[in-house]
């Protein structure tokens, strides 16, 4: 950590920002927490409040860009984590919302970083894997870094279209940047939409409730701290140019991730159903490319995961914080 590091992140109160504003605040790094919502009770849930008052908190809409400027020049930014973003059931009835955050909210951050290309070197920022479909991976392989996306969902055009973007920006004004694309992201915090479901089937067996979840099939599984540790990294890297990675975590069909649970959870056996279509997404990707650049990616294994999710949502029951509603 340079002692001159300040740092940006936008969508701050969704689940990878949270994670990724309690390990700068926890490195004792001056952050800025941007998100267009109020709503702290994913902060709440992982930062006690000794933690959360080291945390500048800035309420703005991406899609403004001269809030975005003064925001950055006030604060006086180094480093800029982009995680601001509406997932599609968010945005299933108005597209145009979609495109406004995910497009334009994107190009506001990249201007404003252009502008001041020479304090703030580069952007990086979340795409997804939802740039590919599952015919994307010849014969089931493994994903290649340069394998060519193919969505078939409007969120995975708009994050093709912001690497595009990213590409551009650096072809034409000289800003860095680099693109992580996420998987399921499990962990705290993981609340909202279809594949926030293993995460929520822990948090049920915290409560002793059943729970059943929507889908089926193997999938690539990123705990949320690993996720936070791997963009804190690349923002540090160092990197020139522009370029989008994939990134590799634990790859479990949906009945090892219940028995996993299970094995942590015992109290939990039989409470946990799941059925349902698979994701359609592939579900490997090599990594080697993003290695390259920062090194061994963190890795922590899916049962290490669920026993500190299941630790952490039971201390927040214990307290109050989290209750059975």
């Amino acid at each position: 950590m340079a002692d001159s590091e300040r740092f940006l992140v936008t969508g701050a109160l969704g689940c990878i920002g949270a994670w990724t504003v309690r390990r700068l605040a926890n490195e004792g790094v001056p952050v800025v927490a941007f998100d267009a919502d109020n709503d702290v009770r994913r902060l709440r849930l992982l930062m006690d409040d000794a933690q959360r008052s080291r945390v500048e908190m800035v309420r703005g809409d991406i899609t403004d860009l001269s809030l975005l400027e003064a925001t950055l020049d006030h604060h006086r930014i180094t480093h800029v984590i982009h995680l601001a973003a509406l997932i599609h059931p968010r945005f299933k009835s108005d597209p145009p919302l979609g495109a406004r955050v995910n497009v334009l909210g994107g190009v506001n951050l990249f201007e404003a970083v252009a502008r001041r290309v020479e304090r703030i070197p580069r952007i990086v920022y979340a795409s997804s894997i939802a740039v590919y479909d599952n015919g994307d991976a010849a014969n089931d392989a493994a994903i290649q870094h340069h394998t060519a996306g193919h969505p078939t969902t409007l969120y995975g055009v708009f994050k093709q279209a912001e690497e595009g973007m990213a590409r551009v920006y650096y072809q034409d004004r000289g800003v860095s940047s680099i693109g992580l694309r996420p998987a399921t992201v499990f962990g705290a915090g993981r609340d909202y939409g279809l594949t926030a479901a293993p995460t929520q089937a822990v948090l049920a067996a915290a409560l002793g409730r059943p729970f059943h979840i929507p889908y089926s099939g193997r999938s690539q599984i990123h705990y949320a701290d690993d996720l936070a540790r791997m963009f804190i990294a690349c923002a540090r890297s160092g990197y020139r140019g522009a370029d989008v990675f994939n990134m590799h975590g634990s790859v479990a069909d949906m009945g090892e991730i219940v028995e996993t649970i299970e094995s942590v959870i015992p109290q939990a056996r039989g409470t946990i159903t799941f059925d349902g279509a698979s994701l359609g997404l592939p579900e490997d990707y090599d990594a080697t490319a993003l290695e390259n650049v920062i090194g061994p990616l963190p890795r922590t294994p899916l049962r290490e995961a669920v026993g500190e999710t299941f630790r952490l949502f039971r201390s927040r029951i214990a307290s109050g914080e989290i209750r059975d509603t």
